[in-house]
């Protein structure tokens, strides 16, 4: 059984590594329509559109300008989440999607932190490098 440490992971805007990423969380949903008859003695239901979110977590890097600083709220960008890294024959997750949010958190014994949320537009794919 393979297994990896979340150390491998990485988050790309369009073709730009996003700059101290400590965590990222990826949610893939599917909306499913209630098709019960009258007659029927249990719920049945269909699968119909699917959808996606994510959000990354960062130690803030104000001058990584290709990406957290391109990540603002409102901006169209193709995402690729690698969750076990970037070499020949990892698994990847890419879309497009929105940025739906930032959340920038300061602590006194802590690094500042920024989160980032994101809507996937359509679908998410998993494929290999």
């Amino acid at each position: 059984m393979a297994v990896h440490t979340g150390s491998a992971g990485l988050v790309k805007v369009g073709g730009n590594t996003v700059a101290e990423v400590t965590a990222f969380t990826l949610e893939t949903v599917a909306d499913v329509i209630e098709s019960t008859q009258l007659s029927d003695s249990a719920k049945s239901f269909e699968a119909s559109r699917v959808s996606f979110t994510a959000t990354i977590e960062c130690a803030w890097d104000e001058t990584d300008t290709n990406g957290q600083v391109a990540l603002t709220e409102g901006q169209a960008v193709s995402l690729h989440l690698h969750p076990e890294g970037a070499d020949s024959g990892d698994y990847y997750y890419t879309g497009n999607a929105i940025v739906t949010g930032n959340s920038v958190s300061v602590t006194m014994d802590d690094l500042i932190r920024l989160s980032i949320s994101v809507q996937g537009n359509g679908g998410i794919t998993r494929t290999t490098i």
